[in-house]
């Protein structure tokens, strides 16, 4: 049979170079060239996505704009998940230009630094809920406004670490936050199968991005990550775009509800 022939879900996995040709999606958490966010942007445009891009505020937008001039993005929106009305104004703006949305990227986290560095048992109240609220429940407002969307399903995907399931040195609160995280994935998998909806949560290894600044001896974290891992190398953010890209074709239409690692088989020896 030429490829011609396949219904549409094969063909565009026969002709997989364009895997995302026709396809929307929003990617939020671009900081800068060394986000994980811009890697997973770089890929999804790669295979052919048309794609919006966010920035957190005025003083990001002059580091996030030419990355998005780079990626041909068709939307530059500014989301701060703690403005009343900012997210509902990204999905608006997403449905006034494209009135369809296929893929999201959740890549944000946040806890204050003197939550993150002291112990869990020490955390306060108000740095535990803001920990939360943008690392984990702007995953669950980001998927409500999607919903409505995704006419034809779709997929949605948030970004995750090893230290959701085990206890690593210094990631402290972020710890408890993602695994609510994951738990939030399971049951989205859930409630939005039916509608053709994945979920899925992308587990990097360590990797240096600005994020990655906050935590205390991460460069030790690094080094035992890159010696200790079944591939001995450390994940690149490529490595994750691909991954994630991979994640919102048909060729992982039958996947959901997953914690992938992109780690090197880190997450098996550690």
């Amino acid at each position: 049979m030429i490829v011609a022939e396949l219904p549409m879900a094969l063909r565009r996995m026969a002709e997989g170079q364009r895997a995302l040709e026709g396809r929307v999606g929003l990617v939020t958490g671009i900081a800068n060239d060394q986000s994980i966010a811009y890697g997973c942007a770089r890929a999804m445009r790669s295979l052919g996505a048309d794609l919006a891009v966010t920035y957190l505020n005025d003083k990001a937008k002059k580091h996030v704009e030419p990355l998005a001039r780079d990626l041909e993005a068709a939307e530059i929106l500014q989301l701060d998940v703690t403005e009343p009305g900012r997210t509902e104004a990204v999905f608006e703006a997403i449905d006034k230009r494209w009135g369809k949305l296929d893929f999201v990227l959740h890549s944000m986290a946040f806890a204050p630094r003197e939550d993150l560095h002291g112990r869990v048992v020490d955390s306060s109240r108000e740095g535990f809920l803001q920990a939360m609220d943008i690392s984990c429940h702007s995953f669950l407002r980001m998927s409500k406004y999607a919903e409505p969307l995704m006419k034809e399903g779709g997929t949605l995907i948030t970004m995750s670490y090893l230290g959701s399931v085990r206890v690593v040195d210094n990631y402290n609160l972020m710890g408890p936050v993602k695994a609510a995280l994951e738990a939030c994935v399971r049951y989205m998998a859930v409630e939005l199968g039916a509608q053709g909806i994945r979920v899925h949560a992308v587990s990097p290894g360590p990797l240096k991005t600005r994020a990655a600044s906050g935590i205390s001896n991460f460069d030790r974290l690094l080094d035992r990550a890159a010696s200790q891992s079944p591939l001995h190398a450390l994940a690149t953010i490529d490595d994750v775009g691909f991954t994630t890209a991979f994640l919102c074709t048909d060729y992982a239409r039958m996947m959901t509800g997953s914690v992938i690692y992109v780690d090197g088989g880190y997450n098996i020896v550690a």
